[in-house]
């Protein structure tokens, strides 16, 4: 298994790696020593290690939800009957394993979890509702909110400026 480090131990080179790779994965090592200002194989190195310490998890390729016709987003909020340790397992369990939740957030407020869940339209939003959500274990109730327009969707980060 990877050895992890404490933030502390990354250089403002490992966060300006992280930070151009968060904007631009399929950049390339040569452009991205460029970027943040070391040689190759240095800049090489530190890749791998932050791979290798699971700061890096993966590389993904940001899709075109839209032109597949999978634009229709809402969030549910999702409140459970037992909140006990097991009964948290069984829910995190299950709804991994619901294809059109994109993410599950545990919440401290007054309902227990928020999924956002993407599907073609609101006909096909009720069917995973009504079938696959109201039906996971321990759900009481939930309420969705639907969404009208993302004015900001995005994964990336600017890792510099969230850190303190």
């Amino acid at each position: 298994m990877a050895k992890t480090h404490d933030i502390e131990n990354l250089d403002q080179f490992d966060l300006r790696i992280l930070d151009v790779l968060s904007q631009d994965g399929r950049i390339s090592v040569t452009e991205l020593s460029r970027r943040v200002g070391l040689s190759k194989t240095p800049c090489q190195a530190r890749l791998k290690r932050l791979i290798d310490e699971g700061f890096i998890l993966g590389f993904h390729a940001e899709i075109n939800l839209r032109k597949l016709g999978l634009d229709h987003v809402a969030f549910a909020e999702v409140k459970l009957s037992d909140t006990r340790e097991k009964a948290l397992e069984a829910f995190n369990a299950a709804v991994r394993r619901i294809q059109e939740v994109e993410e599950c957030h545990m919440i401290a407020g007054s309902f227990d979890y928020l999924l956002k869940v993407r599907t073609s339209d609101i006909r096909r939003y009720r069917e995973v509702l009504g079938e696959k959500i109201s039906s996971l274990p321990n759900v009481a109730n939930t309420s969705t909110f639907v969404v009208m327009q993302a004015v900001k969707d995005s994964s990336a980060t600017n890792i510099a400026a969230a850190l303190p």
